[in-house]
């Protein structure tokens, strides 16, 4: 390895998703199926967003710059995982696991943040619908999906940085089917302290920051919700809501389990299949529903009534 990297290692062994042989064949179709599915969604999702007029509304514009982020992030980790089903050294280098680890944490810091820009446009499309198109102009719309992927972007180059730093010169073997940051600390035998101090810090902060701003969107969209008179609007605004909520518990908590698990190997096994099982389950469920939930983007002001929009 050069020296600049300090690592006395080249390569590093995937330990895989699991070790029985006589599951690999099945999981690999499994995955590779939902693989298939969620990058056909995603692709679909964008190409509809983008031909289909009626469909230009930032709502839209947030969930097609989700769906885009969702792709990246599963063909960054799934195609390798799909080949180590069907190869029997599940080696990869140390540059292509380095890039893997940036580019993971790249989209999945930037997924976090998205979710909390899509409570924001909630907030303004339900509290100040008579000012939502000011209010979300495309280029608020546009600024804030750079500063999406710049707080990615900040957080990766942080945490790679970080990880170039450490000395590998245990066992080469992950214990995960990519290579991420804890599994790749375990391997380490120089200090790990800054790296678990820049994972606390910027953890804390991206999930702060995102959990706050949907916790503070959605009590005041609750407590305008509660002032509609229309019964029509009241379900139209609790509709599109529920879906986004729903999504936002489904990405935290299936993060949650995957990264609060105790230490030991089969709980960590466990966690692993959980893991990408809500993580698919996710992404259908919001493509899904705001699918569904079209309908918002004719919502009229004399819809939501009374106080929330008289003012």
């Amino acid at each position: 390895m050069a020296a600049g990297n300090h690592s006395t290692v080249t390569e590093f062994l995937l330990a895989g998703l699991i070790e029985k042989q006589e599951l690999q064949l099945p999981l690999f179709l499994f995955f590779l199926g939902v693989h298939v599915f969620t990058a056909l969604a995603n692709l679909g999702m964008i190409t509809l967003i983008g031909l289909s007029s009626h469909l230009h509304t930032p709502m839209y514009y947030f969930l097609s710059s989700l769906s885009f982020t969702d792709l990246c992030c599963s063909t960054v980790i799934t195609p390798k995982m799909l080949v180590n089903f069907v190869t029997e050294k599940n080696s990869i280098s140390y540059l292509e696991c380095m890039t893997q680890l940036y580019l993971f944490a790249f989209f999945i810091i930037s997924e976090g943040s998205m979710l909390a820009v899509m409570a924001y446009d909630r907030y303004v499309a339900i509290c100040n619908l008579l000012l939502y198109n000011v209010t979300m102009s495309y280029q608020v719309c546009s600024w804030l999906v750079v500063e999406v992927y710049m707080m990615g972007f900040i957080g990766a180059t942080a945490h790679t940085f970080c990880m170039l730093k450490v000395v590998f010169c245990k066992a080469e073997i992950i214990n995960h089917y990519f290579c991420d940051l804890f599994p790749l600390l375990e391997l380490s035998c120089s200090s790990t302290y800054i790296n678990k101090v820049v994972i606390l810090c910027f953890s804390t902060f991206n999930i702060l920051a995102s959990i706050l701003t949907i916790l503070a969107s959605y009590v005041s969209i609750i407590a305008s919700i509660l002032l509609i008179c229309s019964t029509v609007g009241r379900s139209k605004a609790f509709s599109t809501c529920s879906s986004h909520i729903s999504a936002v518990t489904i990405f935290y908590g299936s993060a949650a389990f995957m990264y609060l698990q105790p230490s030991s190997v089969s709980s960590l096994n466990q966690g692993k299949v959980l893991y990408h099982y809500f993580y698919f389950i996710f992404y259908y469920y919001i493509l899904y529903h705001y699918c569904a939930n079209a309908e918002f983007a004719d919502l009229q002001p004399e819809e939501l009534g009374c106080q929330s929009c008289s003012k």
